[in-house]
């Protein structure tokens, strides 16, 4: 096999600018790309510092209304720090579930895809 890893994946959102500022100002993503691709389409790239795999905040798929992608898992070192921090910015997180594996809550972006913020316990 000569695949090497996932580059990236699009997440479908209903207002990009919106979406960036989550995804950047309260997520702690990169900016990796904001092009205009047309009059009607727009790249827009974001990425975890330092990660392999990136995310296009995308509206231009039929097929994929916004907020209709679930289980986005982010893996973090600190899931107690990142949930004080997401808290005070304003995210609603479930619990902190413990599981035998680790510990991991689950939130929405502005639009409704589901994201699962995760620490592992073995890596």
């Amino acid at each position: 096999m000569t695949i090497t890893h996932v580059q990236l994946f699009s997440v479908p959102v209903s207002d990009q600018d919106r979406a960036r500022d989550f995804y950047v100002g309260t997520l702690g993503f990169d900016l990796v790309n904001d092009v205009q691709m047309g009059p009607d389409m727009r790249w827009l790239q974001v990425s975890p510092p330092g990660a392999p795999t990136s995310i296009t905040l995308v509206t231009w798929f039929e097929s994929m209304p916004a907020g209709s992608t679930k289980g986005i898992v982010l893996e973090t070192d600190d899931l107690v720090g990142e949930v004080e921090r997401l808290t005070a910015l304003g995210v609603a997180t479930s619990p902190i579930e413990q599981q035998p594996w680790g510990t991991f809550v689950t939130f929405d972006d502005p639009d409704g895809n589901g994201i699962v913020l995760q620490e592992t316990a073995m890596r």
